[in-house]
Order: C-alpha cells, then sequence, then structure tokens
C-alpha cells in the first residue's frame, strides 16, 4: 500500500459552541482496511460525511485520492458511502435501483448490469432481487444499502456501522466480503464492535473528542503479551468440537473465532507465560487442523479499554 486514498489535516466542524470535529487529522492509505472506534459522539460519523461531501468542514483540508475534497464532478463513481442512518424507495426494487445508482456512477447500461447482478449475488440477495423495497426484512434492506455501496468498486468506500442489523450468518458473509477486498478497495470502518474492527481492519484510528488519539496498524496495537493467535492450515470439520478439546488442555484460557481459520486465544488469566501456553495447545491444534503461524499479542478491546 503506498500513498494516501483519504488525508484529512486539522479538520474542524463546528455546530455553534460545539465541535464535532477538533482538529481531525487521520491518513488512510490507499488498500488499507481503517477501523474508526470511539464513543458516541466522538466525531467518526460526521468524518465520513465530511469526506463523502454531505457535509462542509468549518476549517481543516481534506483530499480524496489526490484529487481535493470531494466533487462529484471529479470523483463520481469513486467513492461510496454507507450512511449510519438512510432509507430506500419503498416500491422499488433492488435490482432495478441499484442498476439506477450504477448508471449515476457513471457505469453503462452492461456494466450496470452486470455490477448489479454481481453485488446482488455477493449480498445474498438474488432470490429477492425483484421484490419491493417494503417487503424486505430489516436485514434484507441493509443488505441492499450495503450493496450499493459497492456498484461499480468504487477506490473509497466508507461504512458506517456495516453488520447492524443483520443476523450471524449475514454478517459473516459481509465480514468475508470486506475482507476479500483489502487491497484492492480502500474500506473505512466505523464500528462499536471491537471484534469486528479486529477481524476486519488492517489498521486502526482510535478517535475522541472530535480528533484522532491514536493510529497504528492492528498488528502492532495487539502486539502485547497475554494473547495468542493461531492461524491453522484449515478450517475444523467441528470449530466447537476443537475449542472445548483446548479449554481442557488449558481451563483458564478463553478462545475466540477470528474468521475460519485464526483462532485467539486469551491466557491472562492462566497466569502462565507463552511457552506453557504453546506446549498444551500446540499438540492439539496439530492433531484437528494443524498450524501455519502462531503471534502473540492482545485484543484490540483491550488495547482500546486500556487507553
Amino acid at each position: 500500500m503506498t500513498g494516501a486514498a483519504i488525508s484529512t489535516s486539522a479538520l474542524v466542524k463546528r455546530y455553534g459552541r460545539r465541535r464535532a470535529l477538533d482538529g481531525f487529522t487521520l491518513a488512510v492509505p490507499q488498500g488499507a482496511v481503517m477501523g474508526l472506534v470511539g464513543p458516541n459522539g466522538a466525531g467518526k460519523t460526521t468524518w465520513m460525511m465530511c469526506v463523502a461531501g454531505f457535509l462542509r468542514p468549518t476549517d481543516g483540508t481534506i483530499d480524496v485520492l489526490g484529487r481535493g475534497p470531494f466533487n462529484a464532478s471529479v470523483h463520481s463513481g469513486r467513492l461510496s458511502i454507507l450512511p449510519q442512518d438512510s432509507a430506500l424507495p419503498l416500491e422499488a426494487n433492488p435490482r432495478a435501483l441499484l442498476y439506477r445508482y450504477g448508471r449515476l456512477q457513471g457505469l453503462s447500461a452492461e456494466a450496470s448490469r452486470a455490477s448489479t447482478t454481481e453485488v446482488l449475488a455477493a449480498m445474498n440477495l438474488a432470490d429477492r432481487a425483484d421484490s419491493t423495497i417494503r417487503s424486505l426484512s430489516h436485514g434484507m434492506r441493509k443488505r441492499v444499502m450495503l450493496a450499493q455501496c459497492f456498484i461499480g468498486s468504487p477506490e473509497v468506500v466508507l461504512l458506517d456501522e456495516p453488520l447492524n442489523g443483520l443476523d450471524p450468518a449475514e454478517q459473516s458473509r459481509m465480514r468475508n466480503f470486506i475482507l476479500a477486498r483489502r487491497g484492492r478497495q480502500t474500506i473505512v470502518v466505523s464500528s462499536h464492535n471491537l471484534n469486528d474492527v479486529e477481524i476486519l481492519c488492517t489498521h486502526v484510528a482510535f478517535v475522541e473528542n472530535g480528533r484522532v488519539v491514536r493510529m497504528a496498524t492492528v498488528r502492532d496495537i495487539t502486539s502485547a503479551a497475554g494473547r495468542v493467535v493461531y492461524t491453522l492450515a484449515a478450517a475444523p470439520a467441528d470449530p466447537s468440537a476443537l475449542v472445548e478439546a483446548l479449554s481442557s488442555a488449558l481451563p483458564a484460557a478463553a478462545f475466540s473465532w477470528k474468521g475460519e481459520t485464526e483462532l485467539a486465544c486469551d491466557f491472562t488469566a492462566a497466569n502462565t507465560d507463552i511457552a506453557s501456553v504453546n506446549a498444551a495447545l500446540l499438540p492439539v491444534l496439530l492433531a484437528g487442523a494443524g498450524v501455519v503461524s502462531v503471534a502473540v499479542g492482545q485484543s484490540l478491546e483491550q488495547a482500546y479499554l486500556k487507553g
């Protein structure tokens, strides 16, 4: 990844005396998946809306793809956004709506039809493509909103709480969809779910009071002791049985999956060292799925709560 797809410097957005953004400075590398993490009202959504051109900042600079602040004549089809609060025309259907969005972004009729078919399949909506929006569940509507972000494969995608409202199976599908775009598109994800951010993102920015207080790669932030992540050679046939066997081998540890082949072990409560943890767990993992790599570190949630 080289250069910044999005760069904002000393960005300020005032509402009367209140500053929703107060010197928000952030560079998002090209091809990165950047997570924005912070409390409600920290400025994450306001920053996205300024980058996408929906809000005009009071002060500071924005550069998108090296072409200055968002300009429809310059950035049309190159940037998309999933706003936190959005609605769809109830009598439209997903296929026609997404096709229209593609055409508005400058795609040809043929390219818009092809992209519409692709994103409908990716969002598991092919069987409801011609149903009215009114007839769709909340989760299905959310998937239509997500689909419009990826019509034509825009270079920059801004996603505000993209997994909210999706059932567990669709959340997993969406995680895999985003992971497959690492390095191909620049994606910014604002989320309160730190496990999702840790799974999805290459970089993360902690935001407080309208400012970025820390920005680093996820790997750098989660590199402290007390946790180990095993990358398995293959997805286990029975993940629950594997975790049960690991829990028997190291009873005080807590296990969580990061995708199908990455398993995190928090051994803080075990009061032991990494050598002892590996001695207990690696024989079980090697017998159950094989191990490609072992990385020691803390969870993103632990790092964030430590401040």
